[in-house]
């Protein structure tokens, strides 16, 4: 397993690379596909990418936790929280990659 991360500028090169706009408006058109999905789910629709996964925000309801260091009851109060779920064929794009990485072939 690689401890890679791959950034917006790598992002952004990737499509520079593959669509063939410049730089800058490869740049720009990254950020306005991140921008309309981070708007998306903040107003709170879920956000489907075909053949990745979806996108959606769940709220959680208040409830008690436990401090572990002093075991002192807290309230952990309600809040919305992201959740990703990728496709099967995602799934299945990372579990082949994974074999592919064991048997030494890629």
């Amino acid at each position: 397993m690689t401890d890679k991360t791959i950034t917006r500028a790598q992002l952004s090169e990737a499509v520079y690379q593959e669509v063939g706009l410049s730089r800058n408006e490869s740049a720009d058109l990254l950020e306005a596909v991140l921008d309309e999905i981070a708007g998306a789910l903040a107003k709170g629709d879920a956000v489907k990418i075909s053949s990745f996964g979806s996108f959606s925000v769940r709220s959680k309801g208040q409830r008690i936790g436990r401090n572990p260091k002093t075991g002192e009851e807290v309230p952990i109060t309600p809040r919305r929280v992201l959740v990703f779920r990728p496709s099967q064929l995602l799934k299945k794009k990372i579990n082949d990659g994974m074999s592919a990485k064991r048997s030494g072939t890629k």
